[in-house]
């Protein structure tokens, strides 16, 4: 069995972090930001420093209720530093994902072993998920570190009674989260906290919650921002304000699917559930693992136990009692063998509580999705809870060499592997004879707004012609997933557990490279940015640029392009409750509005997303063309 000294321990640590690097900071500064939230989160982050308002989120100057403020606040700090570029709006996920990867480690190696630990941060780094939802400026990176960090105190402070620190951390970082995306922190770590409470029996302890100070440290931090801005957007007599649309139409109107204006999908029950497979990709596979060890520690009595007392238990690792002391119900290898209660210590170890909040903190994070309107990226905090439980099975069946399980797994995820391969050299071998094609648009299908209100939708646009723009990320991707499995395979064969897990780790790292340099080939379909800066070179000052639609078909343009941005028909989704205040600016026009200004002597440049162009070119009459791109024209009048 390989064992980790001291010295592989730091450079295995030391290697995980430089895969994380590899993966992240790479892509932190490329490509460009897209159009949709991408841009729209970048632009309130910085129209908080140009209009010096840290309350009231702007986008394009109309007022952005929506979301709480502080990703925002850690992206407008980047952008002082670092100027407003596409690496400094990044920058606070990518530093957010990598705390979460070193508190993985951490946190698995205190529960569960240093390879339970490394594995973690491994999983972490690697993990399809977190990759693909960190690709655009949405706070689950953040929101996951807080409720993550937030579960970490607790379980630290049950373990340490009296730890006032860990109380007191716990509380603030609470608040943090609840500031980064809103009530739903409170939801999560609430009803996990309830749930094993009552499952354990803890809550006998709550004289050491420290309710009343900890509730007032949470207020002092929670509450300043949510007045301020109900003081600052308040209701009228024919106008909500922030209070209504922020806590009654986002929270609880969003969860029953009945938010004003409606644009979110609910995912299939079906999807919702098998696509974690996929979120969770490779390491999800473990979990025939995880469940296998949890079935034969419930069949475990530790009254029929044969290890010696104080030995650890085959299975858990957890030491036995002696002969004659209390022994409390086991629960599995993902559940809990509590040690005698001692006037020191709980009942229960730091490794049977991490095992109790991961578990229940899982499955209040997907069962409470499964109900709401959802997006793929929505259970984004729950994935560490399942990383930490996968990385102590494999560990616990290495350490066991248990071979005939690890074995059996890894052929199930090569086979996978080596499937989605053979798929990518179906594509390459498909448009061999075909040019490539610098610009990915022009060969992807119709776009479908149906499916593009979801965060991956943009894959079902592609066509077997699209493979022309991406040979180079689709060979590295085979080569990566063919040789890299093949040794995974090889290794686990000879035993050598520890390097087996390091070869998929590897070959998904290369393999994630690979997606981000086809993200790179999307950036003309995804983006508008080219678009801007074509037009930048050309737009006087006394020019007028308009959106047709939606901001966010376009919305690149208005954080790209240094010109006043004005829409057409535009007063609808993330614009529209803003646009109801009395200040807002006067940049919504109409088609009559549209017409008028087309046929004046003034120069305007109208942007027109592929979906658009048939009611544009029936109302301009077959306007001419200034530039193209991806599908998306900029028409002009002069």
């Amino acid at each position: 069995m390989e064992l980790l000294t001291g010295t592989s321990r730091r450079l295995a640590w030391a290697a995980v972090l430089a895969l994380f690097l590899a993966i992240y900071l790479g892509a932190a500064f490329s490509p460009a930001l897209q159009d949709d939230v991408d841009t729209s989160h970048a632009i309130a982050a910085r129209e908080m420093l140009t209009r010096h308002d840290f309350v009231t989120l702007h986008i394009n100057g109309v007022r952005y209720l929506e979301k709480a403020p502080l990703m925002y606040w850690l992206i407008a700090a980047s952008f002082r530093v670092f100027g407003y570029t596409d690496f400094a709006a990044r920058l606070p996920i990518v530093l957010s994902m990598f705390l979460l990867v070193l508190l993985g480690i951490h946190w698995g190696t205190r529960a569960f072993g240093p390879r339970a630990g490394l594995y973690t941060g491994l999983f972490t780094a690697t993990g399809v998920g977190y990759f693909l939802f960190t690709r655009v400026l949405i706070p689950e990176a953040l929101l996951s570190l807080l409720i993550a960090a937030a579960f970490y105190c607790l379980v630290s402070a049950l373990d340490r009674p009296n730890s006032r620190l860990y109380w007191y951390a716990g509380y603030v970082i609470l608040a943090l989260a609840v500031l980064t995306k809103g009530l739903l922190a409170l939801v999560v770590i609430g009803l996990t906290l309830l749930a094993y409470l009552a499952f354990t029996g803890e809550w006998r302890r709550w004289r050491e919650f420290r309710l009343f100070t900890g509730l007032l440290l949470f207020f002092a931090v929670a509450a300043p921002w949510h007045i301020l801005a109900g003081l600052r957007n308040p209701a009228t007599a024919d106008h909500h304000g922030f209070f209504w649309f922020y806590f009654v139409n986002e929270h609880f109107l969003r969860f029953l699917g009945r938010r004003i204006p409606k644009d979110y999908n609910k995912l299939p029950a079906y999807l919702y559930w098998t696509l974690h497979l996929v979120w969770l990709f490779p390491w999800s596979l473990y979990l025939l693992i995880a469940l296998r060890r949890a079935f034969a520690d419930l069949r475990h009595s530790p009254g029929q136990s044969t290890t010696p007392a104080g030995e650890p238990h085959p299975i858990t690792g957890e030491p036995q009692p002696s002969a004659g002391s209390p022994q409390p119900p086991s629960f599995g290898e993902c559940g809990v063998h509590p040690t005698p209660a001692s006037e020191t210590s709980p009942g229960l170890t730091f490794r049977a509580r991490t095992r109790w909040i991961c578990i229940l903190w899982a499955s209040v994070t997907l069962l409470f999705f499964s109900f709401s309107t959802n997006q793929e990226y929505y259970t984004f905090p729950a994935y560490l809870a399942i990383f930490l439980l996968l990385a102590a099975a494999l560990a616990g069946e290495e350490e066991e060499n248990r071979q005939p399980w690890l074995l059996a797994t890894t052929a199930l995820s090569v086979v996978v592997r080596l499937a989605f391969a053979c798929v990518l050299v179906a594509g390459l071998w498909s448009s061999r004879h075909l040019p490539f094609v610098p610009d990915i648009g022009e060969v992807l299908a119709q776009t479908n707004l149906d499916t593009d209100t979801l965060s991956m939708g943009h894959i079902l646009n592609l066509t077997g012609q699209s493979f022309a723009a991406l040979r180079l990320p689709a060979i590295l991707a085979v080569l990566a997933l063919v040789f890299g499995s093949l040794a995974e395979l090889i290794l686990r064969i000879r035993l050598r557990h520890f390097a087996s897990t390091w070869a998929l780790a590897l070959t998904m790292t290369v393999f994630l490279i690979a997606a981000h340099i086809a993200l790179i080939r999307f950036d003309p379909f995804l983006s508008s940015h080219q678009l801007a800066l074509r037009l930048q070179s050309q737009v006087q000052p006394q020019d007028r640029v308009l959106i047709y639609g939606d901001q966010s078909f376009g919305s690149s343009l208005v954080f790209y392009l240094h010109h006043p941005v004005e829409l057409v028909n535009g007063r609808s989704s993330s614009m529209w409750f803003g646009s109801t205040f009395p200040d807002a600016p006067h940049i919504f026009l109409d088609d009559a509005d549209l017409s008028a200004l087309w046929n004046s002597p003034t120069r305007v440049y109208l942007f027109a997303p592929q979906q658009e162009q048939d009611k544009v070119k029936l109302l301009l009459h077959n306007p001419s063309a200034f530039t193209e791109c991806s599908g998306k024209i900029i028409y002009r009048n002069h």
